[in-house]
């Protein structure tokens, strides 16, 4: 039997305030062509379906035709609900859904409740999904620690227990691959700037890289707040020992944990962080009972990403930039004084540019300059003005500035001494 492990479709999302939508459909009917190509029997899609827990009509709408589309290539479907999905929602019309080869496992008590499909070559596979599992919640019901090491270790040991009963008894003459789903963060794997923490109470939160920049020119040089994953969050691989494979959704980057232990990563780059990625998923090959291998499929959809770091005429001139004038763009600017223009300048040449950033590269003596020093230093009203406005936009105000500052607080004397003489 041939699986296929994806996550993280995060349908509905943006990027930088770029709808996504057409390329999560173009990586979706990739995926769709993998499984008609490959011979796909099953699809997992490991959490995040969704971005939000209220998904938009037009994501929806992406879900419904890309699950129809899979089942009609042959693939039987598997989706568990994520720390971004609402899980009632997401499992509504679940009973009715599985009888068409689609299946949904999004409530605490159908851990226990495996997908059973018999492997052409011999023997079982048994998939058990594992939903986001709030550790309160959780943890309350099932009577452990509300901790998602605690939780997740007691979701495993139902989950061997049940495969132990239905399968291993003597009377079992078939060998069973039991395989897990799961969403959250496995200690040691390294994250990105597109995961909300795990730890996250509330679904369905639209991260920072999400919102478009407002007036970036003006803004520019105060880089959106990077989300970070606490390590209580974290589950040690251990906890997943004894079964044959575990296919984890949340962190966006493909990586292998343990031989049978891995990240598919998400299909499409969700931050600037994902640059470098290839991104896909992952096929797993099953046989008699046991999982034989493991493989990764690859994927390109959409506008590729770029990061480019420079001096503003490097960045506009160099032509070993040219690579990036189709991509998505995040660009920082190392000038020393702020450049005028720079975003306007720079989007003529990048049109993808969505990210802009100023880290001027100044000395030491520079950096421990402060405006409240500056302001202290200051010996006329017009060297406070030019300074505010060197400070916010970091370059000097200009002679033609200069000259509209002096005539605008002459006119501000002239007007308090004629109320002065007025009283």
């Amino acid at each position: 039997m041939l699986i296929l492990h994806t996550s993280d479709w995060h349908l509905g999302r943006s990027f930088h305030g770029t709808g996504l939508l057409q390329a999560q459909r173009e990586v979706l009917g990739q995926m769709a062509a993998t499984v008609r190509e490959r011979g796909v029997d099953l699809v997992l899609v490991s959490g995040d379906v969704y971005d939000r827990a209220l998904p938009a009509a037009d994501a929806v709408e992406v879900l419904d035709r890309a699950l129809a589309e899979l089942v009609s290539a042959g693939a039987a479907v598997v989706l568990t609900s994520g720390n971004h999905d609402s899980a009632i929602r997401l499992g509504f019309g679940g009973h009715l859904m599985g009888a068409s080869g689609v299946h949904f496992r999004t409530r605490m008590d159908q851990v226990t409740a495996p997908v059973v499909l018999e492997d052409p070559d011999g023997g079982l596979v048994a998939v058990y999904g594992v939903p986001y599992l709030e550790p309160r919640h959780a943890g309350q019901v099932w009577e452990v620690d509300p901790n998602h090491t605690a939780v997740t270790a007691e979701a495993v040991r139902r989950i061997q227990e049940d495969a132990e009963t239905r399968f291993g008894s003597q009377e079992q003459e078939q060998e069973t691959a039991v395989i897990a789903m799961a969403h959250l963060f496995a200690a040691g794997g390294a994250g990105s700037d597109s995961e909300r923490d795990i730890g996250a109470d509330v679904p369905g939160g639209r991260a920072p890289e999400d919102q478009a920049p407002e007036e970036q020119e003006r803004q520019a040089g105060c880089p959106s707040e990077e989300l970070l994953v606490g390590t209580l969050g974290q589950v040690p691989v251990s906890v997943f020992e004894g079964l044959d494979y575990v296919a984890l959704g949340h962190l966006h980057g493909r990586q292998r944990m343990a031989e049978t232990v891995r990240y598919s990563g998400s299909p499409l780059p969700y931050s600037f962080s994902e640059a470098n990625h290839t991104k896909g998923g992952l096929l797993v090959r099953t046989a008699g009972g046991a999982v034989t291998g493991v493989e990764t499929v690859d994927w390109s959809a959409g506008r590729r990403l770029a990061v480019l770091r420079g001096r503003i005429e490097d960045l506009m001139d160099n032509p070993d930039h040219a690579w990036a004038e189709d991509r998505w763009c995040q660009i920082t600017v190392t000038d020393p004084v702020r450049p005028s223009q720079a975003y306007r300048r720079l989007k003529e040449r990048f049109d993808g540019l969505l990210n802009f950033v100023l880290d001027p590269d100044v000395g030491a003596a520079a950096r421990k300059s402060t405006y409240s020093a500056r302001l202290a230093a200051a010996t006329s009203d017009l060297e406070v003005c030019t300074g505010f406005v060197e400070h916010v936009r970091q370059r000097p105000a200009s002679a033609s500035e200069t000259a509209l500052l002096t005539t605008a607080l002459a006119e501000s004397r002239n007007e308090l001494e004629d109320e002065g003489s007025a009283a």
